[in-house]
This record gives C-alpha cells, structure tokens and sequence, in this order.
C-alpha cells in the first residue's frame, strides 16, 4: 500500500526511521566558547542530566499538583487506549499489519488480519511481534519504527527498532511466518539506516560504514549491496553522494514487466538527483532538481515544484504529469498535465491504483478529490478526468491498497479514504477507483461532547497585505467578548499543511472545558502549494511570524480573545515559530508551550541533523545569510527587562533530529536574565517527545494543565 506525496524528505524531519549514530547524542559538534550554556549540548553528559532532573522535577511539582491535572491525564490516557481507534493498516499481501498500543502494550503489538475480519467490529488479529515482551527479554525499551518487507511473499522482513523512540534504530531481519528473528540474518548497528530488498539474498543498504559515510546531515552518503552471509564490511559501493548532500536513497521497483531501480541524491530538502540503473550503467533523470520523480508501471509521474517550460510547453510550479516512461527515457518531452493549481487550490497528495491516479486536492484548506482513469477502454484516445464526490468540506486522506507485485491482485483499483474534521470524528471507508461507491469500514465513536460548538474559518492581513487563513472552534456558549482562553497553534514550514483535524484530547482537555482553538495556515506550509511554501524562507522566512502575529492580532481585534487569555503552542518547526513570535512580540500572549523546538538559529546546522535543513533557513555561517537569521533567532534575541510570558519549554533526551540543546540552552539563557520559564525533558520519547501513551498522557496533561493555569479566567 502506497501513497505518494510531495515532499519526500519531509521524513527527515517529521518521522524517518532514518537516524543518528549513538555516539553524537553524547558529544556534540564543539560549541563557541563564548556561549556559557554550551556544555548543555552534551546530551547524556552528568552534569547536563542534573540539570533536566533538577528542572523537571520543578516544573512537576508545580503542574501536577494543579486541580486539571489528574482528570486531564485520565482521561487523555484513556483517548490514546481507547478500544474504538481505527487501526491505521499497511497491506502486504494477503495481510493487513497495524501496530497496537494500549494499556497493556505500552510498546504495541505489530499484528496482522485479512479484510474480511478487519470489516469486522472487533477483528480476529493474529499478534506477529510483541515489543513489549521483546524488550522486556532483552532488557531494551524498544519502539517499533516500522518493517520493509521482501514481496510478494512478504515473509522476510527487515525490522527497525529505536532505543526510546530516537530516530537513531538498529535493522534485524524477521520472519513474519515463524515470527521470529532469522538466525544469522541481517543486521544493522544502531544508525541512520536506509535498507531496501534488492532480492531474497541481497540488500540496498545506506548506513555508517565508518569515518566518509555520512553527509554533513549526518544520513547516509553511500549505498552498497550487501549480500546474504558476509559481512556487512564486504558490501560493496553501488552509489555516493557527496558530504555536503543531505542522504542518498535507492528505490527498488519489482512492477512485472517495469522493474526499476532508482538512486538518488537529496541534494538539500527541496532538491534532488535522480538516477536509473540501466544495463549496469546509472542514467541521470533530465529533470529539475526541484522535480520528484514516480514511475507507475509503463508511466511517470513529476510533480515539479517550480514553472518548468519543457518541451515548447510551460507548467506551473505544483502541477502533477504524467508522460509514458519509455518514451520519455527517449527524449520524448510532451506531458499530460493531471493537476494545474491555482490561487486556491493546490495538490495535497496523490495516489495510484493499478489504473488510477487519485488526486487529493486541497481548496481553501479543505479536500477536494478527482480521478484519472487509464484503463483501457474502446475508442478511448486519452485518459478519463472526473470529480469524486466526497465528505466536504474538511481533510481527506488516501491510500492505494493495490500491490503491483501481485499480477491477479483483486484488491488491484481498490483503495482506503478516511474522513475527519474538527468536530467530525475518523471515517475509514473502502472505496473502489472508477465509482463514487465505498463501504464504511470503521468509525471513531465521539471522544467529546460537540452539541453547541462550531468551526469557523476566517482571514488575517499580514504586514505585506497577505491574507491568511486561520480556522476557529468555539466550544459551546462561548461569546465574542474578549475572555475566552484561547490556544492558537501554528507550524509554518518545509511546505507542510495544518488542516482540519479531529482530537479526542483537544476536545476534553481544552474545548469542553471552554477553551477556543485556532489552526493558522500561515506562509511556509503547504496550504496553497509550493508558492506559499517558498514566500517564507530563507531571507523571508520572517514572513510566517508576521503571518501568526497577524492572526494573533485578528484574534484580539474581533475579541475572540484578549492577550491576558491568548495562549501559542507550536513543535520542532513551530517551536521555532513560536519562540521567535513570542521574543518578538510577548504583550501578545499569556502562554506559550514550545515543543522540540530549534531556537539556536546561530548553530542549528551544526547539531544532529541540522545541517539538512538549511534550505529552509539559509546557512548561518554565510555572513550574508546570518544576516537575516540572525533577527529572528530566539536565542541571541530574547533580552533582559522584557515583560515575556512564563513559557514552557518540552523536549525528550533521545530527540536525536532536533538537538535538546536548543531548549536547554534557551531555559538557561531566560533564567540567567530574570525571566520564569518552565521545562520538561522526557528521557525517552525521540523527536515526539514520547515513547507510548502513559508518556504521551502525562506529557499533554502538563502541557494543558499549564495552560489552563496561564490562561483560565480567574
């Protein structure tokens, strides 16, 4: 089951099993002596652990005791185990796979059904692997970060596992129909690791091979074929990239009659090489760097990200095309275009069938779908185009569940579309490409009483004179008069889109308790495609911080709120945005929670993968791009005799993508200029801050019982 997306590196930041090598969570790249808190980037070291002890035990003591906190942790705890969650499945053959957390499992069980069961209100699952037994009899705290399994048998599978939840894992092979490890079957260190089947005895692998094998990302720079029964030092280098590269990937395409392997170079987050082996010789793709490539059997699609004029044709920067591969493999250049955005509709992800492309298109931050047709049919000259009628408006989301390897697969055009908005709980229907047909499969029952509430949508001018969206929920009886507290949350980067969503934990924890929630699609997302992206980095990356105060401000101006009850809330990404926003303009707001955040702007292409992102950023070394960096960085910004907000700063120990430092380094900085902020460092947990649902429950209910505490209207 595939869905194919924009963005492919986004999992660099938002949730790769790709990870870092060990000993970089214990010494971090030598800090600039005149920064006093830079030994704090010395994750594991004695001193730095005292320090996170000392805090956490602080701002504990100071949340817990609050009267939200246990109701809120109960009842979070008992959303994240609830028994009606929709199983989330990836097919692989005849099998359906899910991981299962719970109250039990704290770790999950990886287990397996067929359809027809799963149709089922309480399905027949067949456990495959129990993490929690598994690290309990090896004395790990294993998290399962996902299996690549050999088709299309799909019985041996590469397993990654992560110690804590860090990014950082180690690959084991498994057998899924002895359910065991294979004895003396691969296996791969703890590291960022990219593996592929090349066939049942050889593998792709991308990995630390030792001093030269890792970019200045610190992911993977070579790819070597690693054959069954020898040692991983005599694989052999099929493709490099170069150090100052982010990652080098390899794709294997087993299609009957298409077969493929493609490598390529993630020559930054947006940019890319792309190379297809052919009679032993790798051929480069003649396409923009900022172009992805996906082969679809005899086809290729390209989703180019900026105009591209190809062919005597011009085609705008989101499109999607598709072009028959061979011929373009031959020079031919005269692409059908599926999707052309416009000022307000942008492609959000696509799928394919076996004779589908299903496109999933996003209109004024709510989803629209549409369906290419490629089957073959009598007198037909091109492909079919029509409109799917769907739930609307709110988020839409698809995935194929036809398997290409299986050439009498009946599963072949059908496909999964779950529905979901603010107050509307998960849907997962089976839908069938070609009809508006679908079957219903599982639906999340209401986590929280709705009657009464609303959602609305509404516009803030930037200080550019942009219009930007924002989306509020009311809870119910609440009343424009400015004494509402009010969470607003934003992200605004690396193109990635805030759409409606519904939450369980959102709706008992803050909207049933009276609390207005408000999602920003601010500039740097993805909301109207790659423009709306590429208005804000970089030089204008200042541009999604005006985009939030403007809609702060709006907030105020229609008294939805008032500063005194205006809380933010933003992760990795949007730890940043919120800092920044928060330095920049604090009589704004009276809270702020500020997750995994980057807030050292002067050093963060310098700790753990850092280096990766400064396509988005810039690079601060660059005397004319720290220029700009440098006016919004939170860290050398924040000042003494300012009036800010008692922030909350939380991160995790094994956050090996966006380095602990930064909200360390921040928590000491505002300490030593007077200024009462609150931390949270979970010691397990990586880049989501935790490890299973008990961690995920206590983590909200501090984040929600400091919100209330900030921002209640006593």
């Amino acid at each position: 089951m595939s869905t194919r997306k924009h963005r492919p590196l986004l999992s660099l930041l938002l949730g790769s099993a790709l990870s870092l090598i060990q000993p970089q969570l214990s010494m971090a790249s030598a800090a600039p002596t005149e920064d006093p808190h830079a030994w704090l980037e010395e994750v594991l070291a004695p001193q730095a652990l005292d320090w996170v002890r000392e805090r956490n035990a602080k701002t504990q003591a100071l949340l817990e005791q609050t009267p939200q906190y246990p109701r809120l942790r109960q009842d979070f705890l008992e959303i994240l185990n609830a028994r009606d969650r929709i199983p989330g499945v990836t097919r692989m053959g005849p099998y359906l796979y899910n991981l299962w957390q719970d109250e039990q499992h704290k770790r999950g069980l990886w287990r397996r059904t067929n359809l027809a069961e799963y149709r089922q209100p309480e399905p027949n699952w067949e456990t495959v692997l129990d993490l929690d037994a598994l690290g309990a009899a090896e004395q790990e705290s294993w998290v399962f970060h996902g299996a690549t399994c050999l088709a299309p048998e799909y019985r041996r599978c590469l397993l990654t596992l992560s110690r804590g939840g860090s990014d950082a894992s180690v690959v084991r092979e498994f057998d899924a129909q002895d359910k065991r490890f294979v004895a003396g079957g691969f296996e791969l260190p703890e590291a960022k690791s990219e593996v592929q089947w090349l066939d049942a005895d050889h593998l792709y692998v991308g990995s630390d091979f030792g001093p030269g094998s890792l970019t200045d990302s610190g992911y993977p720079r070579l790819i070597k074929r690693w054959r069954r029964g020898t040692p991983l030092s005599a694989a052999v280098t099929v493709f490099e990239g170069e150090t100052r590269d982010v990652s080098v990937s390899v794709q294997v395409d087993r299609t009957p009659g298409h077969e493929r392997i493609l490598f390529s170079r993630a020559l930054d987050f947006y940019n890319q090489a792309s190379f297809l082996l052919q009679d032993s010789k790798l051929v480069k793709l003649d396409l923009p760097s900022d172009a992805q490539p996906h082969f679809w059997g005899p086809r290729l699609l390209v989703e180019p990200r900026s105009r591209w004029t190809v062919g005597g044709k011009s085609y705008a920067a989101g499109s999607l095309l598709v072009i028959d591969a061979a011929a373009f493999l031959k020079g031919d250049r005269q692409f059908l275009p599926l999707f052309t955005p416009s000022k307000t509709r942008a492609l959000a992800g696509y799928t394919t069938t076996r004779e589908h492309v299903l496109l999933n298109i996003s209109e004024q931050v709510a989803s629209r779908l549409e369906e290419w047709s490629f089957a073959e049919k009598e007198h037909q000259a091109r492909p079919s185009h029509r409109r799917i009628e769907a739930p609307f408006p709110g988020t839409l989301s698809l995935a194929s569940l036809h398997d290409p390897e299986l050439p009498q697969d009946e599963l072949a055009n059908a496909y999964l579309l779950n529905y979901t908005d603010f107050l509307t709980p998960d849907t997962l229907f089976l839908a069938q490409a070609g009809s508006d047909a679908r079957e219903a499969l599982k639906s999340r029952q209401a986590q929280f009483e709705q009657d009464g509430m609303r959602a609305e949508q509404h516009f803030a001018k930037s200080r550019d004179g942009t219009r930007v969206p924002y989306f509020v929920i009311w809870p119910k009886g609440a009343k424009a008069d400015g004494s509402n507290p009010t969470l607003l949350y934003g992200y605004g980067g690396f193109e990635v889109s805030m759409q409606p969503g519904y939450s369980g934990g959102r709706g008992r924890g803050w909207l049933g308790q009276g609390g207005v929630f408000v999602l920003a699609n601010i500039r740097g997302g993805g909301e109207f495609g790659p423009g709306w992206h590429q208005a804000a980095v970089k030089a204008n990356k200042q541009r999604s911080y005006d985009d939030f105060i403007a809609v702060a401000e709006d907030l105020i101006r229609r008294r939805i709120t008032s500063p005194r009850h205006l809380g933010i809330m933003g992760g990795s990404n949007g730890g940043l945005l919120v800092g920044a926003t928060v330095v920049q303009r604090p009589e704004l707001f009276n809270a702020v929670v500020c997750q995994v955040p980057l807030l050292d702007m002067r050093r963060y292409h310098k700790l753990l993968a850092g280096a990766s992102w400064m396509a988005e950023y810039g690079d601060p070394d660059q005397a004319a791009e720290w220029a700009f960096i440098s006016k919004y960085s939170p860290y050398q910004n924040v000042k003494k005799g300012v009036q800010y907000p008692r922030v909350l700063f939380t991160t995790s120990t094994r956050d090996d993508r966006v380095h602990p430092g930064h909200a360390r380094k921040m928590v000491a900085r505002m300490s030593e200029l007077g200024h009462e902020v609150l931390y949270y460092e979970n010691i397990e947990g990586g880049h989501g801050g935790a490890a299973d649902n008990e961690q995920r429950a206590s983590l909200q209910a501090l984040e929600y019982s400091y919100l209330w505490q900030q921002l209640g209207r006593q």
